[in-house]
């Protein structure tokens, strides 16, 4: 089977990170902006306690792995819960995402690559976290083999930590949402709860500035919630 597709994905996502504004990630993305403090806290919460009460909850020696991990991603929540620095491994197109992520992390395992072909061997991971990974591929071949790359370098008892889009952004062509279902479908032999997490992001630019109790009240709806957040065990 040709892998041109999978070439032609590499570079049309490589493309959309050259061209993404430069003020975008620290202005909108930034951790001092209250709306993202809203994101952060919630989605850190919500996955501590699943992963807890699944008995998943990584210890110092667990070997993680996030995929498409950016300038470090959920690797210094990990390390905030124990996790050794050596232990923690992350693969990402990007090169200067890659080495922005090794400055905050030397210690770490972090590696410029494509995830669907990782250079890890099967079963090595205690956890695997993939965060707004998976709506930003496009092409739907490309997020099976991602799916079973995953799978493949979990160990048994090892669990996926999902955290993503669930609906679309009609300002981002880049992005393209993914469905309980499809979760299930790219995941059929993992099992595990998924539950609707974060304040839709232009309500909470509008609101967590000016008071956090109403954001906080309002993300506990779930009809205002955008994202999913699952923690799926590989049997």
């Amino acid at each position: 089977m040709s892998k041109d597709f999978i070439a032609i994905e590499r570079e049309r996502l490589l493309a959309a990170y050259r061209n993404l504004p430069l003020s975008l990630t620290p202005e909108i993305y930034a951790p001092w902006q209250p709306a993202e403090q809203l994101a952060r806290e919630e989605r850190k919460r919500v996955a501590a306690r699943l992963l807890r009460k699944r008995g998943s909850f990584p210890r110092a020696d667990h070997r993680c792995l996030e995929v498409g991990c950016g300038t470090q991603g959920w690797l210094g929540e990990l390390a905030s819960w124990g996790v050794a620095q050596r232990n923690l491994h992350g693969i990402e197109l990007d090169a200067t995402r890659v080495e922005a992520a090794r400055t905050c992390l030397p210690l770490a395992d972090i590696r410029v690559g494509d995830a669907t072909n990782m250079p890890w061997e099967d079963a090595c991971f205690q956890l695997v976290i993939a965060s707004t990974v998976f709506s930003s591929i496009l092409d739907a071949r490309v997020r099976e083999l991602l799916a079973r790359e995953i799978v493949r370098v979990l160990t048994s008892g090892g669990v996926l930590l999902w955290y993503d889009f669930a609906f679309n952004n009609p300002r981002n062509p880049h992005v393209r949402r993914v469905s309980r279902d499809e979760i299930r479908m790219l995941f059929p032999d993992l099992a595990g709860p998924i539950q609707s997490v974060t304040l839709a992001p232009p309500l909470a630019r509008a609101i967590a500035p000016r008071s956090w109790i109403v954001a906080t009240v309002l993300q506990a709806m779930p009809l205002l919630r955008t994202h999913l957040l699952a923690v799926l065990e590989k049997p």
